[in-house]
């Protein structure tokens, strides 16, 4: 007798490795949108969860920005059952904020699949596939949002699994075939407005062309290299962090002493837990140069109305004092 589909098991062999290096759960949840990813996902979820003793639960968000969009969660979810997911469920939500509709969805997203985990180290497995990561990678270098951007997307990001990091869109479409579903095909994923859209359908496919094949697989990987070298650093960084923390701020003296791409990792978490946000590389280095280029000069603005000093040694953050 025969095996599945090549298609079908490189899907399954990608979750079932994903779910071996992960922690144990009795429960599985798995976003699905009805496009090919995210089912080929679920059948995989459900194939392998049986066997492992889980409970697989797919959640399928409604952000009602088109028409029909709730027949078409509807149908979502009944397909996933069909492929074998233990339960199905329609989460509608409200998209608003600023950014754009597409971040403001993607926020909406986000937020129902985190809201829907039954606990707080439950697990959501989402469907992106080894061309998302290439196309996170091309939207990062094109941004200059530096080596962490460049790593894309962690195959594991508590709350969030992304299993299919290694696997194709093509095979993930494939394994639909096999299976005998028909994938829905969102507009969105065609409309040349959005960014990504023109880097799936018309930068990738050049660089195909021009180097002769093999670039989504070799931005994948460029983005697993960058993702262990700035863990690595990461890591160096907490470190120094805790030699540098004081209760009156950061020691200039043990900052000092460092290079600065070390330097600026533990500025960059400093800042952020002291509630900075929108941090910008712009904003990171002007504080660096409080200790790497000190000339006595004044304080940094950041944003949410705080500023950055050095007075005594110590790095501080505070909101400016009023002068009424």
């Amino acid at each position: 007798m025969s095996g599945p589909d090549p298609a079908i098991a490189a899907v399954r062999t990608a979750v079932r490795d994903f779910l071996t290096s992960a922690d144990r759960r009795d429960e599985l949840c798995v976003a699905v949108s009805g496009g090919a990813d995210s089912l080929a996902l679920a059948e995989a979820a459900a194939f392998v969860g049986t066997r492992a003793g889980l409970k697989v639960r797919a959640l399928v968000v409604d952000h009602g920005l088109q028409d029909g969009s709730a027949e078409t969660a509807a149908k979502a979810a009944g397909t996933a059952r069909e492929l074998g997911v233990d339960t199905a469920e329609v989460l509608r939500v409200n998209v608003e904020g600023g950014g754009g509709p597409e971040a403001a969805a993607r926020r909406a997203r986000y937020r129902a699949l985190r809201s829907a985990l039954p606990e707080s180290h439950g697990l959501v497995l989402l469907g992106h596939t080894l061309d998302d990561q290439a196309e996170t990678v091309l939207l990062g270098l094109g941004r200059g949002s530096g080596p962490r951007s460049l790593a894309g997307m962690r195959p594991h990001d508590p709350p969030w699994g992304r299993p299919l990091l290694g696997v194709t869109r093509a095979t993930t479409r494939q394994a639909c075939r096999a299976l005998g579903v028909e994938p829905w095909q969102d507009p969105h994923n065609a409309d040349p407005r959005f960014t990504r859209v023109r880097l799936r359908t018309e930068v990738l496919p050049l660089l195909e062309d021009v180097l002769s094949g093999g670039v989504a697989a070799s931005l994948a990987r460029t983005a697993a290299q960058l993702r262990e070298d700035t863990e690595a650093l990461d890591t160096l960084a907490g470190d120094v962090y805790l030699r540098a923390f004081t209760d009156d701020g950061l020691d200039v003296a043990v900052l000092a002493t460092e290079p600065p791409a070390l330097r600026r990792r533990v500025l960059r978490r400093w800042l952020l837990d002291s509630g900075v946000r929108e941090l910008t590389d712009a904003h990171l280095r002007s504080v660096d140069a409080l200790v790497g280029n000190w000339r006595g000069q004044g304080g940094v603005w950041l944003p949410g109305d705080l500023v950055a000093k050095r007075a005594h040694g110590r790095l501080s953050v505070e909101a400016p004092q009023s002068t009424t």
